[in-house]
């Protein structure tokens, strides 16, 4: 049996045994006697239903609503691996609740919605939020995505973020501005091509535009080449980073390019366009589990090059639960309506600081292929084991949600 083989067959036993599933629900409260009964359901339940009724922010005292995301797709863009619909999409849902339980201590319900259209989508998390402190958006496919989120986020007045957009960005934004500052690079004068037009490339460049980068040195790339501004029917969130320019394809703007952010197929770079870069290149290949060109082909043609990609096992993984899990925990423990921008920069930079910070020794543990890491070149995240990024990020999304007057909870 080959070693995918070996990996396929203990990813589906580990879903399926001993029992199917990732997740569980647990009491919290005592249920042994009449009495606990009493309390947890009829007649003590009516006690709290009247004083929420009265006052309805009463049911963050005496429900679980202030601890619990909703994580919610159509699975429409499960993974790398397309439109596969809800059910699919049901055990990375399931696994996005461990992550978040694990590392912020989040309870999640996952819900997989059959819904077609923008609108019938909209409808269906909209009438189920009251349950929920917080809603993550997870696998649904762009356009749509952008539209989704806006008008849940217009409705709603707790938390709503699409980890696929917004987490991926910040991810990139933390790595990329430690690298930069390792290449003696300012991302105010970067020239930054991004190959893929989709939630995660959209939404990364929107971040770094709010960190400094200048849109008219930012070329975004899809499967139709070079987003100019001649180009016919391009969508609003395209449009907004169409250039005046004659550049059409991926290797014309390649030429002199200080980064590279792969958000979209495996194997669509080249060595030859690596080669054509400025000096001290910057490549984010982030197509998973295989990028837009391994960083063999790289290392290749560029030793002056600082390289990041999804994968756990190549230095520098650009990796979502470095963010989601502890910007939900920020939020909700204040109590913030909305996830704003600032939210989202203040977790940049808490994430690249913890970066430069020395490496703790449980984190070594975890990969014992390591036996020291620092700040540099192959170390410009830090690790999703890092105990310290609960400690770091959480305080820094939540002050700002203070600092941006969202927040319910300021003290």
């Amino acid at each position: 049996m080959s070693k995918h083989d070996q990996f396929k067959q203990q990813a589906l036993d580990y879903h399926r045994y001993p029992k199917p599933g990732k997740l569980a629900v647990s009491i919290t409260k005592p249920a042994a006697t009449q009495m606990d009964l009493s309390l947890a359901y009829s007649p003590g339940v009516a006690e709290p239903v009247l004083e929420i009724a009265k006052n309805p922010d009463d049911v963050y005292s005496y429900t679980n609503k202030g601890n619990l995301v909703a994580v919610i797709t159509n699975g429409t863009a499960i993974l790398g691996l397309g439109n596969l619909g809800p059910l699919a999409s049901k055990p990375v849902m399931e696994g996005k609740a461990i992550l978040f339980k694990k590392f912020a201590d989040i309870d999640v319900f996952d819900i997989e919605v059959s819904a077609d259209t923008v609108s019938a989508f909209v409808e269906t998390v909209s009438n189920i939020a009251p349950t929920f402190g917080g809603i993550n958006l997870e696998d649904i496919k762009a356009p749509e995505c952008f539209a989704i989120e806006y008008e849940l986020k217009q409705r709603l007045n707790i938390p709503v973020f699409h980890d696929d957009q917004h987490g991926t960005a910040i991810i990139v934004a933390a790595g990329l501005l430690n690298a930069l500052e390792l290449q003696g690079k300012k991302i105010e004068t970067a020239k930054i091509v991004c190959l893929g037009a989709g939630a995660a490339g959209i939404a990364t460049m929107q971040l770094l535009v709010k960190l400094g980068a200048e849109l008219q040195n930012i070329y975004m790339v899809d499967r139709e080449g070079v987003i100019h501004s001649d180009r016919h029917g391009l969508g609003p969130y395209k449009f907004a980073f169409a250039r005046h320019t004659d550049k059409r394809t991926l290797s014309d703007v390649m030429i002199d390019a200080d980064v590279f952010v792969g958000v979209s197929g495996p194997n669509l770079v080249t060595s030859e366009q690596v080669k054509s870069m400025a000096a001290k290149p910057i490549i984010f290949a982030l197509s998973n589990p295989n990028p837009e060109i391994h960083p063999d082909l790289i290392r290749a043609v560029r030793s002056d090059a600082i390289i990041a990609t999804g994968r756990s096992d190549m230095p520098n993984q650009v990796n979502n639960v470095l963010c989601f899990p502890y910007i939900f925990r920020g939020a909700l423990d204040v109590r913030a309506r909305v996830i704003t921008t600032s939210m989202c920069v203040a977790a940049v930079h808490a994430i690249r600081d913890l970066a430069k910070e020395p490496v703790l020794a449980e984190v070594l543990a975890a990969y014992p292929g390591l036996a020291t890491l620092s700040y540099g070149p192959d170390y410009i995240i830090p690790k999703p084991v890092d105990p310290r990024l609960r400690e770091r990020v959480v305080p820094a999304v939540a002050k700002a949600a203070i600092e941006a007057g969202i927040a319910t909870i300021t003290n």
